[in-house]
């Protein structure tokens, strides 16, 4: 329950009497107090409670309003300490005090002060140490130990919002106020008055988030009482039917998956015959046209061969016109035999040079394949040395995981976000769901294929993204508990149930 004030308050304008004496004349005070202990100009009327409202209202963030507020009390009243805190969770933070900006290395004061401050808003009431004869007996442990750091009288007044006390006051070397029921009057009264404005304004300074939770345990301390119980039951059978209504609506559920832009073709070339690289024209990303030489191999060993078998075709040729001059018809076909043998081992090593260049088979780009640091290694017969794919033409391939590709179907339509273009979603079809799964990086996933319609000028094979494919309506009950009920019945079987 929250705590509330038991001391009875003045009205702070007070009668006709009290504004027409705003201070006390020395005379009023306790006997052998000089008249330099009271300020002769504290007011204790409408203007110094305006005064003190202007200069919170009219500086910047919270803290330093709250620092210039105490400083100006502090100089009104002639103490020499003025501190103003707030109850945070139970216990009194310090807020702000008088000509003190930085509060760093003054935590043993700090603490002090909240204590004081705690054991004032325990009570209820004000407490004055060292007390007075005419004041009630109050616990002053606290206090004790915050005068001996001030020195002096000290004195703690709560602060009163709306009956609930939410914060207080603390004024050290305050000796002539405590001894003038007017001036210690005042203070109380002022604390009840300003009490509104000081929450307000810190309220409207704090974060966002900070307003939120005073909210929330505002409303759960309310909650809380037994006058609320009704809220509390009528609150519940709100939410429980908000609860209700949101889980049964149908919306449209979505399957998210990775996925990525590939070539429509991908042409793979490979290595013609065994062989050493000699030249790579081109690296990934490279645009080509349809016959442009891409890679070349070392042609030296094929150029010797080629010198010997035009050798070869030589000599036999020579033969044959040998023996037809000299009319051996045997010997003369022998000889035409060989020369057209030789000529088609000639003719196979022309094929293997021009094998050796390997040119594009159509207009692309290059996807795959970076052999300018491999120039000289040695290549075999089929390896794969660069992977081309036409320039305009691409698909996109999803990778669904296995939970959920059952949602997928052939012809579903789809957006997909790219990373490397994430304010430009493009719209894709699913043509066809590939049978046979597909495991890499520790996951089990089908790979669907689609067709996008008006694929985005800037893309390129390779870019990849998040893929949302449409479904049948569901309720978001189910959309937020499947996966849950899937592992659930998954390890009830396992289990054996």
């Amino acid at each position: 329950m929250p705590l509330r004030l038991i001391r009875q308050r003045r009205d702070v304008f007070g009668s006709s009497a009290d504004r027409a004496d705003a201070a006390p004349s020395p005379t009023s005070r306790t006997a052998g107090t000089s008249a330099a202990a009271t300020p002769t100009g504290v007011a204790r009327g409408s203007a110094a409670v305006l005064q003190l409202q202007a200069t919170l209202l009219t500086r910047g963030p919270f803290p330093e309003a709250a620092t210039a507020f105490c400083t100006e009390l502090a100089d009104s009243l002639g103490v020499t300490h003025v501190a103003l805190g707030f109850l945070e969770h139970g216990y009194a933070e310090v807020e702000a005090i008088a000509r003190e900006a930085d509060f760093e290395g003054r935590r043993d004061l700090f603490g002090a002060i909240g204590a004081a401050m705690d054991e004032a808003i325990e009570q209820s009431a004000t407490v004055v140490h060292p007390g007075r004869k005419e004041d009630r007996p109050r616990v002053t442990l606290a206090h004790a130990g915050l005068a001996r750091m001030w020195g002096g009288t000290t004195i703690t007044v709560p602060l009163v919002n709306e009956g609930e006390v939410i914060g207080a006051l603390t004024f050290g070397g305050a000796g002539h106020v405590a001894e003038d029921e007017a001036t210690l009057s005042f203070c109380e009264q002022l604390a009840t008055v300003l009490a509104p404005v000081l929450v307000l304004k810190r309220q409207a300074d704090r974060p966002w988030r900070q307003r939120l939770a005073d909210t929330w345990f505002t409303f759960r301390d309310s909650a809380r009482t037994p006058r609320s119980q009704r809220l509390r039951l009528g609150m519940a059978a709100a939410a429980l039917l908000a609860f209700g209504l949101v889980a049964g609506w149908s919306v449209e559920y979505r399957v998210n998956a990775p996925a990525r832009i590939e070539g429509a073709v991908q042409r793979s070339l490979v290595a013609p015959a065994d062989g050493f690289l000699r030249q790579a024209q081109v690296k990934p990303g490279d645009s080509v046209v349809a016959g442009q030489i891409l890679v070349q191999l070392s042609d030296q060993d094929r150029e010797l061969e080629r010198l010997k078998w035009t050798a070869e075709v030589t000599q036999h040729q020579n033969s044959a016109r040998a023996a037809l001059a000299r009319g051996e018809r045997t010997d003369y076909v022998i000889a035409i035999g060989r020369a057209q043998e030789a000529q088609a081992q000639l003719d196979l090593v022309a094929q293997a040079i021009e094998r050796g260049s390997i040119r594009a088979p159509f207009d692309g780009v290059v996807i795959q394949g970076d052999l300018s640091q491999t120039l000289g290694a040695p290549v075999r017969r089929g390896d794969v040395l660069l992977t081309v794919a036409p320039s305009g033409e691409y698909r996109l391939v999803v990778e669904v995981d296995e939970r959920d590709v059952g949602d997928v179907k052939s012809g579903a339509e789809g957006v997909v976000h790219l990373a490397a273009l994430p304010r430009e979603p493009v719209a894709f079809r699913v043509s066809r769901v590939r049978p046979v799964a597909t495991s890499r990086d520790g996951r089990n996933f089908f790979e669907v294929e689609a067709v996008l319609p008006t694929p985005p000028t800037a893309a390129r094979p390779g870019l990849q993204g998040v893929a949302k494919i449409q479904s049948e309506d569901r309720t978001l009950l189910w959309i937020g508990t499947h996966r849950l009920v899937d592992w659930a019945r998954i390890t009830i079987w396992t289990l054996g149930g």
